[in-house]
């Protein structure tokens, strides 16, 4: 069985080499609506599981010095994989300057163990989709006795004590976790979480079930209603058609402050006198550049000056 894939160029997280920890079969205790695997029924633990010794040999025949981060993903959970804290261990021995990274639904979290375990990752990324627990479960779909508010618990605790990059993922569903009462709910726990960055995003690949995902447009206005402290980027480029807006010079300075933007963000949204204006500020260092993981952001000097005096 493949244990390894790619390397990707990921535009989040850099060139990235891939572990698939259940390359046989999906293995999850979640069955998202916007899966890309087929349905199956939720576990709570794998039931086929490689070795580590195996993953480690493969990793060997793939790992050079121009792989900036591992990801440990799997076709379900990663974290239900019983041998994680080996691995780890196993692949820190080898990485030398790699970072590491797992892409995690946050759920096994409540489990002493996968928590004390994350912790040894240079970075983490935790999904949180939804707060209320009747539109968590359409989403989701999670595993029986899985409970939200003891993931958001567990997610926040999890932020204060980790040293790594941090970083928080929302993938909007149409007509389920997109109403604005669900966004204010996500709003007040995001600002109690200590993350590098949130991303949001929505459907881009063919969903395990009927449903559809936002545009480019709407996932902006969405992340116009979160509160400006909380490290907002819109991950996903679905429907991304440009705008095409004239923004003045006090629109963009407004609109950085209340919502830092990458190049492709503006290529987006600003016409073409509003990026000329864009670069004028930013030769005037009104304007700075500012990088979070792997991406570049635009903020306002006075924004950034804000943020490093607290």
């Amino acid at each position: 069985m493949q244990t390894i894939f790619g390397p990707i160029n990921s535009r989040r997280f850099g060139t990235s080499l891939g572990i698939d920890l259940s390359p046989a079969l999906k293995q999850c205790n979640f069955d998202c609506l916007y899966c890309e695997l087929a349905p199956t029924s939720t576990v709570d633990a794998q039931t086929h599981s490689v070795l580590p010794k195996q993953i480690i040999s493969d990793l060997k025949q793939h790992l050079d010095s121009k792989i900036d981060v591992i990801t440990i993903t799997a076709n379900g959970e990663p974290t239900l994989y019983p041998h994680l804290l080996e691995l780890i261990d196993s692949i820190d021995a080898i990485k030398k300057n790699t970072q590491t990274l797992i892409l995690t639904n946050s759920a096994t979290l409540v489990d002493a163990k996968v928590f004390k375990t994350l912790l040894k990752l240079d970075q983490v990324k935790l999904s949180l989709d939804a707060i209320s627990d009747d539109v968590f479960k359409k989403i989701d779909r999670p595993h029986k006795n899985i409970d939200i508010k003891d993931i958001i618990k567990k997610v926040q605790e999890f932020s204060q004590v980790f040293k790594g990059k941090l970083f928080i993922e929302i993938l909007f569903v149409h007509g389920l976790n997109d109403t604005k009462e669900e966004i204010q709910k996500l709003n007040d726990t995001l600002v109690n979480i200590k993350a590098s960055r949130v991303d949001i995003g929505t459907i881009d690949r063919p969903p395990a079930y009927p449903v559809v995902g936002l545009s480019y447009k709407e996932l902006h206005e969405i992340s116009l209603l979160f509160d400006s402290s909380i490290p907002i980027h819109i991950a996903s480029r679905v429907h991304a058609e440009p705008n095409n807006s004239t923004y003045s010079d006090k629109d963009i300075l407004n609109t950085l402050d209340k919502r830092p933007l990458t190049m492709q963000d503006i290529n987006l949204l600003f016409d073409e006198g509003s990026k000329k204006r864009l670069n004028s500020l930013i030769k005037n260092s009104k304007i700075v550049k500012k990088v979070v993981g792997n991406l570049e952001f635009f903020i306002p000097d006075t924004n950034l000056k804000r943020k490093l005096q607290k």
